[in-house]
């Protein structure tokens, strides 16, 4: 049987790095689709683009090209937008998958939801760049794709675009905790995900915030779609299916 997966990127991305995946995917019979969130565009404003642009560009997106019972997977900042896009397009959504990303409570924005450290070294690099974030080569190599050679940890890291900040320090808007919405929810740990510092973990800590959910969990950096897109692409079949 053949699904629609809409596969949501988290920040410095584009859709255009979660293709790999995205392959593996069609080849199992899936469609799948990878948008670009307002704010990583080429030309996008990364000063004033915020949270709620991206939530709706995704939104609107699934309008565009009716989208129906589709599988919506977050990665990292992505479980931020398709949270919101949970509420505002529930009758086009059949299950959330979120792949080692943040499950927001009503209110919260994603500098809430990890450590101190990152806040600073955002803000401060922010401040430098016309409210626009980048990551560190050295926290990108050791901390995201620790599961990569220095070769492709470079080559990766040359994909990645400047970030608007504001989608970090903007509150998401819901109307109530993701653990009431009537909709499939999965989370899929990678067990080698050291982005968030396992003493403060994406799972337990943030999936058990989705109330009823299927637990998925591979072998895996954070950046799975540049270092293993087969194996990532398996377990989000896993977490998908109905």
């Amino acid at each position: 049987m053949s699904d629609t997966y809409v596969l949501v990127h988290g920040a410095w991305h584009t859709g255009a790095e979660l293709e790999a995946t995205a392959a593996h995917l069609r080849e199992a019979g899936h469609t799948v689709h990878c948008p670009t969130l307002a704010g990583n565009r080429p030309g996008d404003d990364r000063a004033r683009t915020g949270l709620d642009d991206a939530i709706g560009s995704l939104v609107a997106f699934l309008d565009a090209h009716d989208l129906r019972e589709v599988r919506l997977v977050g990665h990292s900042y992505g479980g931020m937008v398709i949270s919101g896009a949970a509420e505002r397009a529930a009758q086009r959504i059949r299950r959330l998958v979120y792949v080692n990303a943040f499950v927001p409570l009503p209110g919260e924005c994603l500098n809430d939801l990890v450590p101190p450290h990152y806040v600073a070294l955002f803000d401060a690099v922010a401040q430098a760049q016309d409210n626009a974030v980048v990551l560190p080569f050295e926290i990108w190599r050791e901390a995201f794709i620790n599961d990569a050679d220095l070769a492709l940890a470079r080559s990766s890291y040359a994909q990645l675009n400047p970030h608007p900040y504001r989608t970090f320090t903007d509150p998401i808007r819901l109307q109530r905790p993701l653990a009431e919405l009537p909709v499939g929810k999965s989370y899929l740990n990678c067990r080698q995900d050291t982005a968030m510092p396992h003493g403060l973990p994406w799972h337990p800590r943030l999936s058990e915030r989705l109330g009823l959910f299927r637990l998925v969990e591979c072998d895996g950096s954070h950046e799975m779609w540049f270092s293993q897109p087969g194996a990532l692409a398996d377990a989000i079949l896993r977490a998908g299916r109905d």
